[in-house]
This record gives C-alpha cells, sequence and structure tokens, in this order.
C-alpha cells in the first residue's frame, strides 16, 4: 500500500500526462483544417493552438464538475478507481493516437471512470441520468457540428456569390485565422476541464479538497497545471491526426475551414456551457464532414468517415474495459 501522499501525487501527475496527451492527440481538433488549406504554416498553427489552449483552459469548470461529482458518487470513486481510470483513458489515447485514428480523449475518460467505478461498486452506483445525457450528445454534438457547419456554408456561399471568387478567398484566408483561433479556445475551454475534475476527484477522496452538494471549488493551482500540460501537449504537435482530419476525410478551401471550425467551435461553447463533456474530436469531424457533404456528397471519403465511426463507438467500451483491468493491478496499492 502506497502511503496516501505519494498515492495522491501519483494520481494528479497521471491526470497532467493524460492532459498532455489530449493535448497532442487533438491538436488537429484544431488546426487540421487551417494547416490543410494553407492558411497558416503548421508550426505557426501549432503555437497559436497552444496559446489559446492554455487560456481557454482557464475559462469555467463546469465540465470538471460534471467529472468530479456527476458520473459516481465521491465514496464511490476511491483512489484505485481515480488512477485505474486515468491510466485506461491514457492508454486509449496512445493506441488511437497511433494509428491515427480522431478518437475521443473525453469520451475515453468518461468511459474509464465508468468502467472503474462499475468493477469497484457495481452498476448501481454510477449517476445514469448524467451518463444517459453525456451518451446522448455522443450523438447530439456531432451531429449539430454536420448540420451547423452544412448550413453555414450554404449560406456564406449565397452571400458570396456575386463576388470575385480570388477576393473571397483572400477574404476567407484572414477569416479562417479567427475560425481556427476560436476552435482552439473552444478546445481549451472543453478538454482541459476533465483532467481538472480527475484531480479535483482525488483531492476529495483524499481529503485535500471539500465539495459543497453538486459544488467543487477547482483550486487554481490544478487549473494553471492542467491548462500548462494541455498547452505543451498541443505545442508537441499530433501529426497522424493532424493529416487524417486535415486530408483524409474531405479537401477543403478557406471558405470551407472555417464554416468548420466556426460551426464546430460554437457547438462546443455551448456544451461547455452547460457542464457537458463532449467530444471536440466529434464535433470538428462532423462540421467538416457537413461542410464537405453540402459541395458533394461524393467529396465526403466515406470510408475514412466509418473508421473514425468505428472508434467513435468502441472507446467507451474498450476505455471502460481497460480500466477494470488497470484496477485488478492497481487495488492493492491504493
Amino acid at each position: 500500500m502506497l502511503h496516501p501522499e505519494l498515492a495522491l501525487a501519483l494520481i494528479v501527475l497521471a491526470a497532467l500526462v493524460f492532459d498532455y496527451s489530449n493535448g497532442f492527440h487533438d491538436t488537429a481538433n484544431a488546426i487540421a483544417t487551417v494547416v490543410s488549406t494553407g492558411v497558416m504554416p503548421a508550426r505557426y498553427a501549432i503555437f497559436m493552438a497552444a496559446v489559446l489552449n492554455f487560456a481557454g483552459a482557464l475559462m469555467g469548470t463546469e465540465v470538471a464538475i460534471t467529472v468530479a461529482k456527476g458520473i459516481a458518487d465521491a465514496q464511490f470513486v476511491v483512489p484505485a478507481v481515480v488512477a485505474s481510470a486515468v491510466l485506461a483513458a491514457l492508454a486509449w489515447n496512445i493506441i488511437t493516437w497511433w494509428f491515427g485514428i480522431p478518437s475521443s480523449s473525453s469520451h475515453a475518460l468518461v468511459g474509464a471512470l465508468a468502467g472503474a467505478v462499475v468493477a469497484e461498486a457495481g452498476v448501481s452506483k454510477l449517476h445514469t441520468a448524467k451518463l444517459e445525457e453525456v451518451a446522448e450528445f455522443l450523438f447530439i454534438s456531432p451531429l449539430l457540428g454536420f448540420l451547423i457547419g452544412m448550413l453555414l456554408i450554404v449560406v456564406i456561399l449565397w452571400i458570396c456569390r456575386r463576388y470575385n471568387g480570388h477576393k473571397v478567398n483572400k477574404s476567407f484566408r484572414r477569416l479562417q485565422m479567427l475560425s481556427a483561433a476560436s476552435m482552439a479556445f473552444a478546445h481549451g475551454t472543453n478538454d482541459a476541464q476533465k483532467s481538472m475534475g480527475i484531480i479535483a476527484l482525488a483531492l476529495i477522496t483524499y481529503g485535500k479538497l471539500g465539495a459543497t452538494g453538486a459544488h467543487v471549488a477547482v483550486p487554481l493551482w490544478v487549473k494553471l497545471a492542467c491548462a500548462a500540460a494541455m498547452a505543451l501537449g498541443t505545442a508537441s504537435g499530433g501529426w497522424k491526426i493532424i493529416k487524417t482530419m486535415g486530408t483524409k476525410i474531405v479537401k477543403l478551401r478557406p471558405i470551407h475551414g472555417f464554416a468548420a471550425e466556426t460551426s464546430a467551435a460554437a457547438v462546443l461553447f455551448f456544451t461547455a456551457h452547460l457542464g457537458i463533456p463532449v467530444s471536440t474530436t466529434h464535433v470538428i469531424t462532423g462540421s467538416i464532414m457537413g461542410v464537405g457533404a453540402s459541395m458533394n456528397v461524393s467529396a465526403v471519403r466515406w470510408g475514412v468517415a466509418g473508421n473514425i465511426l468505428v472508434a467513435w463507438i468502441l472507446t467507451i467500451p474498450m476505455a471502460a474495459v481497460l480500466a477494470s483491468v488497470f484496477l485488478h493491478f492497481l487495488r492493492p496499492l491504493f
């Protein structure tokens, strides 16, 4: 059995490593389209995304509270459960990154935490209402991205129909910088909060942080640490997934990239406000598909989209299974 202080430190470290992996795994969410359209060189786009991921991570804690208190009652989320969930989500991130598959870090963490709780205390200890809401948005959020992206590009093309094509393209090269920045900021707002929630949960289980009802006051040092880990991960890039997101789903021009990024950012700001941990990967992928389908249904490489869909379906159950396996080995240590 590890000393409580050491065990807590290891969980915090694991959560920050997961946050780092989330950064390089999901860099593509923010910058794939702006890189693939040639609007920004990759190194500048990654730097911009890292800075704005850091800034976005400091805005709000609604998603963090959902992770810390919304999945299961704190008394059943023992330290071994937290550690197992983080390691399982990290393992799934690495597996999908290795194969260049844009899976969801968010749902990997939620699935892993739910799986570890079930393995430890049974299904009845889960907050099924909140999990059902998360599961619903597993489908709703990419669908929203798809529909808003399709509608937005149609409206933009209609407005620009009488203007010179060269001037329109030049204008949207500038505008896409803003849309990519919004997407990067929204990604930080949504994704970094998951690790904040995990660390807050660990602090609660070790009696280092109080929680009143459904409210959790996430300490400033946790926010800063998670924001920094996310930014550093983003700065390291994620080239395999950037290639998949930016070029393999559909070929985009700046006007299409602007529509996809703006649509995705709008959905992410909305769900973050509601405290629902959705997948930035799902949302931006849905938006890209919506924009591509509006041009020509055949423009979307549906075979690649199908592979991504399989990863979406597998993420939660696989993360849950991995967490239960990790729990078997970690239980004696925590």
